[in-house]
């Protein structure tokens, strides 16, 4: 007689299980300053991270700093509005040109780049200001992080 081996389902058994087990405790400082690494490095399983760490594996740690984000999701809206500003004026320069006689035309087109020069140096105050920006907060932010 031959007996079939029957199948009780469940999960497969790992090839290589983990079976050793550690038991190491921390004081509250310890514990803060774990949990602080543990979620500054993004990994979802604590084992997994101490394992890493142990045995020196590499570690990759992201800090997200919200007003960094806040400040560069600003300048993108901006960017896009000036990009929309530069597009209405070639329209309406072809539209001075089409509908006005040419010494009225001028007379607009003048304000006009009286206007542009405007936002010509709202543009550059903006540069030196993302400048000032990336030079005091971020950098210094990425030499603490060191």
């Amino acid at each position: 007689m031959v007996f079939k081996k029957s199948n009780k389902g469940g999960r497969k058994p790992k090839l290589n299980p983990s079976k050793h087990r550690y038991v190491f405790r921390l004081t509250d400082e310890e514990n803060f300053n774990f949990l602080k690494l543990y979620e500054a490095s993004g990994m979802s399983n604590k084992a997994k991270f101490i394992t890493t760490v142990l045995f020196q594996k590499e570690l990759k740690m992201i800090t997200v700093d919200v007003s960094t984000m806040d400040y560069h999701t600003q300048l993108t809206k901006f960017f896009y509005q000036f990009q929309s500003v530069g597009k209405n004026y070639n329209q309406v320069v072809k539209i001075l040109y089409r509908n006005f006689t040419e010494k009225k035309a001028a007379y607009y087109l003048f304000k006009l780049e009286n206007h542009t020069r405007e936002l010509a140096l709202i543009c550059k105050q903006i540069i030196d200001l993302t400048k000032d920006f990336e030079r005091n907060h971020i950098l210094k932010s990425s030499e603490n992080d060191r």
